[in-house]
């Protein structure tokens, strides 16, 4: 089977094509298992399939998965790559393509240089704030029946934290450091699964934990369901810059700066739309 490795930001993934490629879904949970082990595979936080489309819907279909083998509705750093992975692979000659993931179709505009792809500005469409549609079950009936959970106390191995919640396709939980707290002390490995798991999320939860530095930028440390701490998320991201705004802690235009690189977010309020710019980077072929 062959595959390109591609990160964006450092979240990495193990990209192959359908229309080549053709793996059952049966198979496909013990596959990305395998795939994704960094030791005992190629290593990466998880596989996604390229689709083709016949174009009226979307152009192509991500389809992909985390690194324990279960699906996953959305990635936005993945989602840059796959804009890479089509145009530099001469699958498209489009800079303006549209990809759908989980459903949902996202429309993405390519930057290139001499004909390969240097970055990507996704139109990550409007940010879902309802509860029971991110989905969040909170045990306090008033809180359910609200438009939006903005600062809401979750605790988390004997500890109070004060989340947001929003959606981008799939769900996050966004917490802020109280001042004095670093995110270089945070440990993640031990609190990212309390929260992951919490049983305020059905479909259990991402979470980004976010310092504050100004009104245009912010640091963020993220553990992903499914697949634990990564590098960089952009859905989270894009969740990071809507809970600022909504806390009122930042403009709606920032810089996310993650562990992997930057990340650009604006929150398009009167259009409700957000967007997403980043870079995306091919590592390396293989066969395996």
């Amino acid at each position: 089977m062959h595959f390109t490795k591609m990160h964006g930001c450092g979240n990495d993934y193990i990209y192959i094509d359908s229309s080549k490629e053709h793996i059952s879904n049966e198979e496909k949970p013990d596959l990305i298992r395998l795939l994704s082990d960094r030791h005992f595979g190629i290593g990466g936080d998880g596989v996604i399939f390229i689709n083709t489309m016949d174009g009226e819907m979307a152009d192509f279909e991500m389809e992909m998965y985390n690194a324990d083998g279960s699906y996953s509705e959305m990635c936005g750093n993945g989602i840059r790559c796959v804009a890479k992975f089509v145009y530099d692979k001469g699958l498209t000659d489009k800079k303006k393509l549209k990809i759908i993931s989980g459903g949902r179709v996202r429309l993405l505009d390519l930057t290139t240089e001499d004909n390969m792809v240097t970055s990507v500005r996704v139109n990550m469409g409007m940010p879902i704030l309802n509860p029971a549609s991110i989905p969040v079950a909170l045990p306090d009936e008033k809180a359910m029946l609200k438009d939006s959970v903005v600062n809401y106390p979750i605790t988390v191995l004997d500890k109070e934290y004060a989340m947001t919640c929003v959606s981008m396709g799939n769900p996050h939980a966004v917490v802020f450091l109280n001042r004095g707290e670093s995110l270089d002390t945070l440990d993640l490995e031990k609190i990212g699964p309390r929260f992951e798991h919490h049983p305020f999320f059905p479909n259990c939860i991402n979470t980004e934990f976010v310092s504050i530095d100004d009104r245009e930028n912010v640091h963020m440390r993220v553990w992903e369901r499914g697949t634990g701490e990564t590098l960089a998320c952009g859905t989270g991201c894009c969740a990071t810059v809507v809970a600022c705004v909504l806390n009122d802690h930042t403009s709606d235009n920032i810089t996310v700066h993650v562990r992997g690189g930057d990340i650009q977010c604006h929150w398009d309020r009167e259009a409700g739309t957000v967007y997403m710019t980043g870079p995306a980077t091919t590592v390396f072929e293989g066969d395996i």
